[in-house]
């Protein structure tokens, strides 16, 4: 019979670190990386040598990059294993790092994301679809906005007030990408991509990197990891589109699998990092997670219900639009961002009484992915 994470030994997140997602530089991708793991593992207050095995997400990087990284610590002989799910990449290797730990596999594993961006190669499939490429991405999330404002009747400035909010919780971060606070009149002014897209509703890809440790209550008693750093992870689900599923109906059955497994309704989700690399996925995945009801997504943004402070704090990080989309990184960032909100330690983007939280990632519309945390 299958199990769940929650069936098996608790497993918590101790510790976080990155490198600042940013512009294409001429940083290496082994300076990102080891900057975000000796950020996690100070974070920790551990030692490279407590660590039980590593996974490395990655999507742009190529084939074995965790080596030239990891020996700059220590080639300690510990297993390593790359993972690579387009932009769930981080967090499908997070979903295996916490597995291995909650079975007993490992004490402690580090979980990386770290991406430069270049030209992806694809082999040729050697068959042919009605309309490959035809679509770019942000064409398709174009189409998707005007869809929705027709059916809820909402505005395209109304989306708009997405990349306004996130853009002004980006500017609280040091590690996001984008840190400039923006007005809707900015956002709206913006180069046009597609229909009523501007490049502000539509995510940077640049690169950076972020890890967090996982560890295993007995590794906490152990190895003397502070308890109140200690966030637990309880649970994780991923699911794999249908013929005729959209990325918001994989959106809606990972969520929905996640929020089972941890026994969590929507309700009890204070802050959420979600995938919107276009700022119609916000309005669509919300909804799709139960949090607002269909069609409620915006009356209940400029309410104020997904500010810092508000119902539930989507994007804390700035999310994907200003926190920025590295690949590999994304979705191991997310997670280290819930994991500072419900210790409180955020800082200046902090949501009061933060509890549990929820991310959430698509790899490209195939794969959905999602994490409930909890504080104890």
């Amino acid at each position: 019979m299958t199990k769940l994470l929650g069936d098996l030994e608790p497993v918590y997140v101790v510790g976080a670190g990155w490198h600042r997602y940013q512009r294409l530089s001429q940083v290496g991708y082994v300076d990102l990386g080891l900057t975000a793991v000796r950020g996690a593992l100070d974070d920790a207050g551990l030692a490279w040598g407590d660590v039980d095995e590593s996974f490395i997400g990655t999507g742009h990087l190529g084939m074995a990059v965790g080596r030239p990284m990891l020996k700059h610590l220590g080639a300690l002989g510990k297993p390593l294993v790359h993972v690579e799910n387009a932009s769930a990449s981080g967090s499908a290797a997070f979903r295996l790092g916490c597995v291995h730990v909650a079975a007993g596999i490992s004490d402690v594993a580090l979980v990386l994301g770290v991406d430069k961006p270049r030209s992806i190669y694809r082999a040729p499939t050697g068959t042919h679809g009605l309309a490959d490429d035809a679509i770019v991405p942000f064409t398709h999330f174009s189409l998707l906005s005007g869809a929705y404002t027709a059916a809820s009747g909402v505005t395209d400035e109304d989306l708009a007030q997405i990349a306004v909010k996130n853009h002004r919780n980006g500017s609280l971060n040091p590690n996001a990408h984008r840190q400039q606070e923006r007005t809707l009149e900015e956002v709206l002014g913006g180069r046009r991509t597609a229909g009523s897209l501007t490049s502000l509703q539509c995510c940077p890809v640049g690169e950076g990197a972020a890890a967090v440790i996982v560890a295993s209550a007995g590794a906490i008693a152990r190895l003397g990891i502070d308890p109140a750093k200690a966030i637990r992870v309880a649970s994780s689900a991923t699911v794999t589109e249908t013929t005729t599923s959209s990325d918001q109906e994989v959106t809606r059955e990972v969520i929905a699998r996640a929020l089972h497994e941890a026994q969590t309704p929507p309700s009890e989700v204070d802050v959420f990092e979600l995938h919107d690399a276009f700022t119609i996925e916000e309005a669509q995945y919300v909804e799709a997670s139960g949090i607002a009801p269909p069609g409620k997504y915006v009356p209940m943004l400029k309410e104020g219900a997904f500010d810092i402070g508000g119902q539930c704090a989507v994007s804390t990080s700035g999310g994907l639009l200003a926190m920025g989309h590295p690949i590999g990184p994304t979705g191991v960032g997310q997670i280290g961002e819930i994991a500072l909100q419900l210790r409180g330690s955020a800082g200046p983007r902090q949501h009061p009484g933060a509890r549990v939280g929820l991310a959430h990632m698509v790899g490209l519309g195939a794969v959905g992915y999602a994490h409930v945390l909890r504080k104890d």
